[in-house]
């Protein structure tokens, strides 16, 4: 990616817009707050470029199969940027944040279905059949287990 990115967690209040409009546009943009981030332990990240926001992800504490795990909720990039080396940087930018902060390494999230091949790409593993999440569309649940340090 060529594009200069300050990469870091964030505020809830930085990338609740790029959410909103990304994954929520034409519904409240309270519809882009979910339950949890909130939360003292929840993580929100960004990527920042001279215009603002340009990229999101949140992670939750949560669970998979009764393992303890990370919830990857409310990841997007801004219109122009998709296909540049966003998204990746900020998988990338979480997965090294996690890996020095805590042991947990399990990952998993609700991919919309056009963005499962994405997550694979950054290895990531489906893990059911498609099912619809209402205002959302069609998801898929993803897993990445990351390397410990």
């Amino acid at each position: 990616m060529s594009l200069p990115l300050d990469l870091r967690r964030a505020r809830l209040e930085e990338i609740v817009g790029l959410r909103h409009v990304m994954l929520r546009q034409g519904l409240p943009l309270e519809s882009a707050i979910f339950p949890g981030d909130e939360l003292p332990d929840s993580r929100h990240y960004g990527a920042f470029h001279a215009a603002g926001t340009v990229g999101c992800a949140t992670l939750h504490v949560s669970q998979w199969d009764a393992e303890l795990a990370w919830q990857l909720r409310g990841m997007a990039v801004a219109q122009h940027l998709l296909g540049q080396g966003v998204g990746k940087a900020i998988l990338s930018f979480l997965e090294d944040d996690l890996q020095a902060a805590t042991p947990v390494g399990l990952l998993w999230c609700n991919a919309r279905v056009p963005a499962s091949a994405f997550y694979q790409k950054q290895g990531w593993e489906i893990r059911s059949a498609p099912f619809d999440i209402p205002t959302a569309g069609p998801h898929l649940k993803m897993t990445k287990r990351i390397a410990r340090r």
